[in-house]
């Protein structure tokens, strides 16, 4: 079972249904270390935080298909949790996506961003 950060259009019940078989639309959460930036989609830069939910289902794969990963469009990031362990997190390419972001470092976007969350303290923590 993978538990996921979702705050654009997966954090609406009606949607993830669109998508999933299998889930769990669970808690909100706080992801701290990156804020939301509007685009095309949604999508998050450094910095900041965002609101969002915790979304948990056996169905990855077919949530990696829905945004993208394999065109590179969004990239799929692990982010610890506050509490411990971990969730997995979309971040979308924001020059494919028109939107107004910035990603330090040079090279690939997707490496940009591993090493952008090697090197800060960003985190996931539950609204209780």
């Amino acid at each position: 079972m993978a538990r996921v950060f979702v705050y654009g259009t997966f954090t609406d019940p009606d949607r993830v249904a669109s998508v999933l078989d299998r889930y769990d639309l669970g808690a909100t959460a706080t992801l701290r270390g990156l804020h939301r930036v509007e685009g095309r989609y949604p999508t998050l830069a450094p910095g900041g935080e965002t609101t969002g939910r915790l979304l948990e289902t056996p169905e990855i794969g077919r949530l990696d298909a829905y945004e993208g990963v394999e065109s590179g469009l969004y990239v799929r990031v692990t982010v610890p949790l506050s509490t411990g362990g971990s969730a997995e997190c979309y971040v979308g390419d924001p020059e494919s996506l028109g939107a107004d972001a910035a990603w330090p470092g040079t090279g690939p976007f997707e490496k940009r961003v591993r090493s952008y969350l090697e090197e800060e303290a960003v985190t996931i923590g539950r609204n209780e």
